[in-house]
């Protein structure tokens, strides 16, 4: 096997992998209702297909936008819609979302079927597939999975990488996958490397999942074009660049996308769902999720519908402790805390972290005092503690100066400062400020 590889930078925050990396996937029971936000992706809102009363199939799209970049909605459930109004969504704010009530027979408006002929389809098709399917992608990007392959002429990709690092403490929905879907996960990497027409791909697993890369290792063995990649233990070791960089020695320039230096990086759920959309023109109404934490009382990973709402999921999981405190979309260093558990599993959802009344409890904010601890581990080699002091004394202009726009807020740095400073919430909030203020223009 290769050496261990990474990147410069970064931190290792405990793993607690142990919660769930030994449960195998058990699908959850469909909930009463369903809420599908319509906007599950980057790039342009849908737009609602359906109205109030009308009823509905599994699989039927229900949302959809006009715009390229874009990826549509389909009903998880069969039933009758409810309502089509703005809901608490789990990336913090309220969007535009399809209630459906579940009338429980889980009727098809197309029932995926397998096509034994699939490798054979013209790539047009198979990216239309993909489209029709409403991809994007289930690693946390969420960005619309037809666009990613579908680079411009002048952008020549020669490698694909396959990301199942999951360098997120708690979370192990996609170590799971590779242990229990392995040989369907290599099939959507053939399709994605068919589509590019691309002979080179990597692998690139964390040596804290040995069982992974020794079970990927064994069915890729006669593979010339794949190679499995074991690297270092280290957060954020699946971050794009960063995966890039360990991978290839390759490094994304600043304001710059993989495909600049010729590479193309899937997570192992989103090319999963490659596979079940091209061979079965089957949409992504369903997701694996881990449940985690010490607030819950049976942790575990799950397969759920797009639209179940996280309390649903954690009944399934025994139900909340007495000391639960917390809940986060998501794991401790990128997640985002939710204000109510009725928010709905949408498709970048890759866990439910719960946690207790110890390990939710703040640390008091002090003086930044210069340690550049932050800068030492910063995987954008930024300099995180100046682009939030100009944040928090509302000079954007400077932030965006020093580097605001290539942050990708993995949390290094707030772990890291010994002030406890909140380092990339500021970073967070002047992204947003910026964002306003271009719009504005």
């Amino acid at each position: 096997m290769p050496l261990k590889k990474t990147f410069k930078g970064g931190v290792h925050p405990p793993e607690q992998k142990n919660w769930t990396e030994k449960k195998k996937i058990k699908e959850v029971k469909a909930p009463e209702t369903v809420i599908i936000p319509l906007q599950q992706h980057i790039g342009s809102p849908n737009k609602p297909l359906v109205e109030k009363k009308d009823t509905v199939k599994m699989g039927q799209v229900i949302g959809k936008s006009s715009k390229f970049v874009s990826a549509v909605c389909h009903a998880s459930v069969s039933g009758t819609v409810t309502a089509v109004e703005k809901r608490p969504h789990p990336l913090g704010i309220n969007v535009l979302s399809v209630v459906i009530e579940n009338d429980g027979n889980d009727t098809w408006q197309e029932k995926p079927k397998k096509d034994n002929n699939y490798m054979k389809l013209s790539n047009d098709i198979m990216k239309q597939r993909i489209q029709e399917a409403g991809l994007a992608g289930m690693g946390g990007a969420a960005f619309p999975s037809h666009v990613k392959l579908s680079p411009p002429d002048d952008k020549s990709i020669d490698c694909v990488i396959l990301n199942g690092v999951e360098c997120e403490p708690f979370l192990t929905a996609d170590h799971r996958l590779m242990l229990e879907n392995t040989d369907e996960i290599l099939a959507g990497l053939n399709i994605i490397m068919k589509i590019l027409d691309v002979s080179k791909a990597i692998i690139g697993i964390e040596k804290n999942k040995p069982d992974a890369i020794k079970k990927m290792g064994k069915r890729t063995a006669k593979m010339d074009a794949v190679s499995v990649l074991p690297l270092k233990v280290k957060y954020p070791q699946g971050a794009e660049k960063q995966l890039i960089k360990a991978a290839t020695g390759r490094e994304v320039p600043s304001g710059g996308l993989p495909m600049d230096v010729g590479c193309l990086v899937h997570n192992v759920g989103t090319t999963l769902a490659v596979y079940e959309a091209v061979s079965s023109k089957k949409p992504l109404i369903e997701r694996v999720v881990t449940v985690t934490g010490p607030g819950v009382k049976k942790p575990g990973n799950v397969k759920v519908r797009i639209g179940t709402p996280f309390q649903h999921i954690i009944d399934s999981c025994g139900g909340y402790k007495k000391n639960a405190a917390k809940i986060i979309n998501g794991g401790p260093m990128m997640g985002i805390s939710q204000i109510t558990d009725e928010v709905p599993v949408i498709k970048g959802t890759s866990g439910i972290l719960v946690l207790d009344e110890k390990t939710a409890q703040l640390h008091k904010e002090k003086p930044c005092i210069a340690c550049a601890r932050c800068v030492d581990i910063c995987p954008m080699q930024l300099v995180p503690s100046h682009i939030a002091s100009y944040i928090e004394y509302k000079d954007v202009d400077k932030a965006q100066k020093t580097g605001l726009l290539d942050c990708m807020e993995c949390g290094s740095c707030s772990y890291i400062c010994p002030s406890k400073r909140n380092l990339v919430q500021y970073i967070k909030l002047g992204k947003m400020i910026w964002n306003e203020k271009q719009q504005a223009k």
